[in-house]
This record gives structure tokens, C-alpha cells and sequence, in this order.
């Protein structure tokens, strides 16, 4: 669950990272001119649609935004799990594990989301080094 094109960006990454999608994977763009009653009724159908029993982990952009709202509204309606800050090594990690059950992936994605976040710029000039010409 992402603004707009973001979320089919994402299933578009992961495409070219796994080589294939996975299946209960659906990306749920939100449209800012979407009312709250609207975005409800749209994504408690898709939690019914991917929810093969063992309930939903949705993995979602901005936590305090609308969506994450709705979101929560359904928490008591559905076997739903949210977790907010989604970026690619979070939903990746997630799919790499997706037997597991719901409430280990949870941990899953808190780590993947987190350990995707690093400032790089040491490892490339360390990285650089081992390249110079000397």
C-alpha cells in the first residue's frame, strides 16, 4: 500500500529482482482525490482476495497518512498485520520468507525495512581504494 504509482513501482522491482511475482502479491495504490469510505470498501476487498486463511500482512509507506488510517479500521474486520515504512528490501525480504507465519514475517519485514537503510558512502570509497590506479 503506497501513493500512487510508487506501490506498482515496487511490484515492478520486485519482477525484476525475483524474476517473477508471487502470488497473493497485490499492490494497493493510493490516490490522494479517494474518499477515506471509498478506500475502505477497495481494500478490505483486496485483504479478501489474498487472505488464503492465515489473515494479511500489509506493508504500507507513511504512517499517519489516510490510508494507514483505513488501514487500521479494518484491523478489527480481517486477519491484518500493518506495518508502515515500506521500501524494496523490506517488501524483498518479506517475500523471501512468506511461509512463515504472520506474526514472524512481522519481524521479518521490521528487519529487512531497517537493515535496507545504510549510509554507503564509506563502503564505496573504501570500495573505490581497491580500484585506484596506482
Amino acid at each position: 500500500m503506497a501513493q500512487k504509482d510508487v506501490a506498482f513501482g515496487l511490484l515492478e522491482a520486485v519482477d525484476h529482482v525475483l524474476g517473477q511475482r508471487p502470488p497473493a502479491l497485490v499492490a494497493f495504490p493510493v490516490h490522494y482525490e479517494t474518499p477515506p469510505d471509498e478506500l475502505t470498501t477497495a481494500l478490505s476487498k483486496a485483504i479478501r482476495a489474498v487472505d488464503q486463511g492465515e489473515g494479511v500482512l500489509i506493508l504500507a509507506d507513511i504512517y499517519g497518512a489516510t490510508h494507514i488510517n483505513v488501514a487500521c479500521r479494518l484491523l478489527a474486520r480481517h486477519r491484518v498485520e500493518l506495518v508502515t515504512g515500506l521500501n524494496l528490501p523490506m517488501l524483498i525480504r518479506v517475500l523471501n520468507y512468506r511461509d512463515l507465519p504472520l506474526d514472524d514475517l512481522i519481524g521479518k519485514a521490521l528487519s529487512g525495512g531497517m537493515e535496507g537503510i545504510v549510509c554507503a558512502t564509506e563502503f564505496c570509497l573504501l570500495d573505490d581504494a581497491k580500484h585506484e590506479v596506482h
